[in-house]
């Protein structure tokens, strides 16, 4: 069973639920037989052996079950706010595909629970705080699988309860661990990789929308078109940017408001200076070779994450085929953190971008056709988008603080066990907060263009999309002229771009 993050896209956005079939079943329970009968006799971490460092400890036979209920109990010492729900839903399918993957020796038992808490939205209380990414999520993970032996607290049904009320109501029994059962739930990528599904997420929509607004921005500029070409974008041989520019050209499809290079400028024009700028600013022309790049990171971010969901990331690995145990290092995070950084930077550049597009149409002197930010009432008196653009402004400076790399924040602890890690789950956690500014960000920036749009009175000569994005963002935020607060009306629209898919850039889509 392999699944692609459209297929948990519809699962954590959608109505779609997690099916086990009697075969994946089958299969997890042989390889949970061989671990048994293959242990007699023989040292195997983590099921006769301390963790970590005090693996150097053997543990008798009589203790087995107990060292499994104490990795989890020992290791649910997480600090700080609860992790986004829809993040611990995406950890525990994350998890559930390790399983899947007939790699762990784990008891059926344990995918059958985590397929109910999934299904039913029982979501475990995970804080934020505790991951360095290196044998793992441990911490995040144990608090996850506290709830699975019916300990700890779950979001039910909109509401913080004990985990035992909730299984009540459910019908439902908490886990008996045995084997390896609490270390293979504790010991793998599946929060950092449920944070790397989510993220990738909304970082898709949000270069989605960006894309859309600055196709509006050309028009509101009157921009000529080869910015867009084939011909130009051709020429540089660089995936990304085509697939942008030929988006770009789909969307404006329509438009009279883009002029044409050969219509005003080839056809013997004698002017000695030109009313209209002859090339606009970077932040205008250069669109496809900035979000290029920003598109070829997200599909390559995607592919990781996909292996990941589909891969055996924990320790050991169990090899019913081999008729043997390995012994390594599968669940070192260093692959989701490196591409949650990467995932941050390109979207901290996409948010630089729409802040600078954001300041051409306030700033008067520079657009040389709209009103001071974009002011329909009268000047002095009041003052338009102005005080929203500090809004854009500071929270841009923030990203580009957050987008310092953790990757290479590696620091030894465990004894010096865990002697180089990852930060992953940190890492992906600073990716949310970059997302999270962005759509802010976004949504001063298409409120704007909203704004710019009535100012020049053009809404007749935009693009079919450009009206249809118009006219949902003044469902939530009407033309103004007086001033008034803008702080919910911004929220409004962030809610918008959050949940409606306004164009397609997913990877099948750009092949």
């Amino acid at each position: 069973m392999n699944l692609k993050l459209s297929d948990i896209d519809n699962i954590l956005w959608g109505d779609s639920q997690v099916k086990l079939s009697d075969d994946d079943l089958k299969a997890v329970d042989d390889c949970h037989k061989f671990l048994i009968n293959f242990m007699n006799d023989k040292v195997i971490y983590g099921i006769n052996t301390g963790f970590g460092p005090m693996a150097q400890y053997r543990v008798p036979d009589a203790d087995l079950t107990a060292l499994q209920y104490n990795i989890v109990r020992s290791h649910s010492t997480g600090a700080g706010q609860p992790m986004d729900p829809t993040a611990v839903r995406a950890a525990m399918i994350s998890r559930l595909m390790t399983f899947l993957q007939f790699r762990s020796g784990i008891s059926p038992d344990v995918p059958r629970l985590l397929a109910e808490f999934i299904n039913r939205q029982i979501i475990p209380f995970v804080p934020q705080h505790g991951s360095v990414g290196a044998s793992g999520d441990l911490v995040q993970l144990a608090h996850m699988t506290l709830t699975l032996i019916g300990e700890g607290t779950v979001l039910h049904y909109g509401e913080w309860k004990p985990t035992a009320e909730a299984l009540k109501a459910e019908g439902l029994q908490p886990l008996k661990l045995v084997g390896r059962d609490g270390l293979s739930l504790v010991n793998g990528t599946a929060m950092m990789t449920g944070l790397g599904i989510v993220n990738q997420h909304y970082a898709q929509r949000f270069l989605e929308w960006l894309l859309v607004a600055s196709v509006m921005v050309n028009e509101v500029a009157e921009s000529y078109d080869d910015l867009m070409s084939q011909q130009l974008n051709e020429a540089r041989r660089q995936r990304g940017q085509q697939i942008i520019a030929a988006k770009m050209r789909n969307l404006s499809s329509g438009t009279s408001l883009l002029r044409s290079r050969e219509v005003e400028l080839y056809g013997g024009n004698n002017e000695e200076h030109f009313s209209h700028k002859v090339q606009p600013y970077y932040s205008l022309r250069c669109v496809p070779q900035i979000l290029g790049p920003v598109l070829d990171t997200l599909h390559y971010a995607q592919e990781v994450i996909e292996r990941e969901v589909n891969s055996a990331d924990d320790n050991p690995i169990v090899d019913p085929e081999t008729r043997s145990i390995y012994h390594g290092g599968n669940f070192h995070g260093d692959y989701i953190s490196l591409e949650m950084d990467k995932l941050k930077i390109v979207i901290t550049k996409s948010v630089m971008l729409a802040e600078r597009q954001l300041n051409y149409l306030l700033h008067d002197k520079i657009n040389e056709m709209l009103p001071p930010f974009c002011n329909l009432g009268r000047l002095g008196l009041d003052y338009g988008m102005q005080a929203c653009q500090f809004t854009a402004t500071s929270t841009t400076a923030e990203c580009q603080t957050l987008s310092n790399p953790m990757y290479v924040h590696s620091i030894p602890n465990n004894n010096d066990n865990q002697d180089v890690v990852s930060m992953g789950t940190n890492s992906a956690l600073l990716c949310q907060r970059v997302l999270d500014n962005a759509f802010q960000v976004l949504s001063i920036h298409l409120m704007t263009i909203a704004q710019a749009v009535d100012c020049r009175g053009i809404y007749s000569r935009l693009s079919s999309k450009s009206q249809e994005v118009y006219n949902l963002i003044r469902t939530v935020f009407p033309i103004f002229k007086d001033d008034h607060p803008h702080y919910a009306e911004i929220a409004a629209v962030e809610s918008i771009l959050r949940s409606v898919k306004i164009t397609d850039l997913s990877r099948s889509e750009c092949q």
